[in-house]
């Protein structure tokens, strides 16, 4: 058994003993492998080991990853997940089925008309990022402009609205952490309460909260979805972070 695999298994049973701790169902709880500065061989583990959501920060490594694995590419799924500039736009519409750090119209605008180029893609799932701890390093929207730019993206072709994104800052205290998921999921629950009976909305569905070290606070705050790293792949080599 390789180490990514055993890691892997590990992180499983983190996932659901969470869930079950927090009276959740853990199916209901995806899991998305970041795979980041790791080489697609450790994606191959993974997939093998059963996993195939994975999650990717830079454009040009996340396109480089997803093309020396193309033979693979029906049964993967690949998330953007980190910052984007304009002029990676294209390369995000082209390559990947979600993307969870939309923080303006104009990157939603481009990735809408950019995606709508390749008709054999489905539409792109996007999620918009919320700088819950209002973190000047960080990328997000602040909570009190969230719904307007969920208006907006809702109304736009060839994306699909799923829900909200969120990095709070780093803190070693559960209840600080749980207060910055649970800030989020409240914005969450009320824009899906508001726009229950909009079209735009019919996918909104998902809190892609928490990461190796507050994966459980997260999911006690509802997150439906965790970024997982170096919990599966292993530490990091700083250099290439």
């Amino acid at each position: 058994m390789s180490q990514v695999t055993a890691n892997l298994m590990l992180v499983k049973q983190r996932l659901e003993l969470a869930a079950l701790a927090a009276k959740r169902d853990p199916e209901d709880i995806q899991l998305l492998a970041v795979s980041k500065t790791f080489p697609s061989i450790a994606v191959e583990e993974a997939m093998h080991a059963g996993q195939t959501a994975f999650g990717e920060n830079y454009v040009q490594e996340g396109v480089e990853k997803i093309q020396q694995l193309t033979k693979l590419r029906p049964w993967l799924e690949w998330h953007f997940i980190g910052p984007m500039q304009s002029n990676k736009t294209r390369d995000v519409a082209e390559h990947f089925d979600w993307v969870h750090s939309i923080d303006r119209l104009k990157i939603a605008e481009r990735l809408s008309s950019q995606r709508g180029e390749f008709s054999d893609l489905s539409p792109l799932q996007v999620c918009i990022q919320v700088n819950v701890s209002e973190e000047g390093s960080k990328s997000g929207l602040p909570l009190e402009e969230v719904e307007s730019l969920c208006d907006a993206i809702a109304k736009l072709p060839n994306l699909i609205l799923r829900g909200l994104m969120a990095i709070p800052a780093p803190s070693n205290d559960i209840s600080q952490q749980r207060r910055a998921f649970a800030a989020v999921r409240e914005c969450f629950t009320g824009i899906k309460v508001k726009h229950s009976n909009d079209l735009g909305y019919d996918f909104f569905d998902t809190l892609s909260m928490g990461m190796s070290d507050d994966m459980e606070a997260a999911i006690v705050e509802g997150s439906t979805m965790v970024r997982i790293g170096s919990a599966i792949f292993g530490k990091r080599d700083r250099n290439k972070v």
